[in-house]
């Protein structure tokens, strides 16, 4: 039983990844067609379509819940912090989305701003994480877009959690070690 307990983020993942897929699609379809995006909106670059998130959605989906599963088996109390992370992701990919359409680039660039601010705080790089940005921003840019502009803040994140701090406490450490002896 705790064992089936332990499994539920995975299909609900892949399940929402899914519905999000289909519901977008669904929307362009009955709105004037499915849509395409070039890369960095230049016309001259290749486009990308949207028909890529019946791919996308439920791969992410199975990636964020297979981690999830993962992480709550090696640590009890681990699945809060990873539905928080996917809550907030989503309301940031989702703030960023309404910042484009209602305010234009001005407002998104403010907004991105200060999830790369985040992206130093908080462990943006795990899979609920880009999961939820890209569902908050699915049905404004489709998902392959969101994916790519994840990666800066999750890099930066992956950077300042796994190398600078580190190192910024190995620092610390010497410099105490060396101002006691």
């Amino acid at each position: 039983m705790a064992a089936l307990k332990s499994r539920w983020p995975l299909p609900c993942a892949v399940v929402l990844g899914m519905t999000t897929a289909l519901l977008q699609l669904a929307w362009e379809h009955t709105h004037g067609g499915i849509l395409r995006h070039h890369l960095l909106n230049d016309a001259s670059l290749p486009a990308v379509s949207n028909v890529w998130a019946l791919v996308m959605m439920p791969l992410l989906g199975a990636l964020a819940g297979w981690v999830v599963v993962r992480r709550t088996r090696e640590r009890s109390g681990a699945m809060i912090p990873a539905i928080a992370g996917f809550l907030g992701s989503l309301l940031a990919g989702a703030a960023l989305s309404l910042a484009f359409v209602l305010s234009g680039e001005a407002a998104a660039t403010q907004v991105m701003g200060a999830l790369l601010v985040a992206a130093v705080l908080l462990p943006v790089y795990r899979a609920e994480y880009l999961f939820g940005f890209v569902v908050g921003m699915t049905f404004v840019f489709g998902p392959v877009m969101p994916t790519l502009v994840a990666c800066v803040p999750m890099l930066i994140a992956l950077i300042s959690r796994r190398l600078v701090g580190p190192a910024m406490l190995w620092v610390v450490r010497r410099v105490r070690s060396v101002a006691a002896a």
